[in-house]
């Protein structure tokens, strides 16, 4: 608690008399708005491996729930120290070969005994599949994770990578089929299914899809940036080249982009 007290000071002058309008008003679903922005752009910062800006953006999602925790405690609802206790007990209990007597000797053992321990702290809640545990707001790629997931906890799953790739590759052909048939339900499904597959494939390869989308669409942007840089230099509109020459000055910002990510990592 005493590591939380410089924020918590802050966030309870916010609230307090003559503190701040807004951060009065604001409710746990109000804030969880802010949180939910707050991380996606820790997430950019973690994808772009920016160690100023993941520090601001850290200290940004842990003041969002610092504020939630406090709003619940001030209206007497759930106690701070109780959030904390909770997150406390769960985690020892949940890792029993740190502190107690369980032995594991693999990850397949050591994910095996963590959902055996939530199975059985849910023993009294009726689940009847096991999707319920997976919300519903969770954004696309998220959530598709959590779902494939789900489904090999209960065993249902490819033997192996090359059998998803083999699925993504059956999707794809289905997708082509719905172009050319016109159909637009079947068009968006199928893209859908594409995507899906290719959640999997991720799974399998050991990385989350959400992370490697982030990571890409980052060095995409990064390169545009470059290009845009380049064509201004040189007084020149994007609009006005052809294919071949926008595919020139492509190259190059990809070249600048990656000679500059080479100096970064040495």
């Amino acid at each position: 608690m005493e590591s939380l007290a410089p924020v918590l000071e802050v966030i309870r002058t916010l609230r307090g008399k003559n503190g701040c309008e807004w951060d009065r008003r604001q409710t746990p679903v109000t804030m969880w708005k802010c949180l939910a922005e707050e991380v996606y752009e820790l997430q950019q910062a973690l994808a772009e491996k920016d160690l100023e800006n993941t520090c601001e953006e850290m200290g940004d999602v842990l003041f969002q729930i610092v504020f939630i925790m406090e709003i619940f405690h001030d209206s007497g609802q759930i106690p701070m120290s109780r959030v904390m206790d909770t997150v406390k007990e769960k985690m020892i209990r949940r890792h029993p070969h740190v502190y107690g007597d369980a032995v594991v000797k693999t990850r397949t053992e050591l994910l095996d005994q963590w959902e055996q321990i939530k199975t059985r702290e849910k023993n009294g809640d009726l689940r009847l599949s096991a999707m319920d545990d997976v919300p519903k707001g969770m954004p696309g790629l998220v959530r598709a994770m959590k779902v494939s997931k789900s489904a090999v906890k209960k065993g249902f799953d490819w033997e192996n990578i090359h059998q998803v790739l083999d699925t993504v590759k059956s999707e794809m052909a289905e997708f082509e089929s719905a172009l050319e048939q016109k159909d637009e339900d079947a068009i968006m499904l199928e893209f859908g299914d594409i995507l899906f597959s290719l959640v999997n494939v991720a799974r399998f390869a050991g990385f989350h899809p959400e992370t490697a989308l982030a990571r890409s669409t980052a060095k995409f942007e990064s390169r545009f940036r470059l290009m845009e840089t380049d064509l201004a230099e040189k007084n020149i509109s994007l609009g006005a080249l052809s294919a071949s020459e926008k595919n020139v000055f492509w190259s190059r910002a990809k070249k600048v982009h990656d000679n500059n990510q080479s100096v970064e990592k040495a």
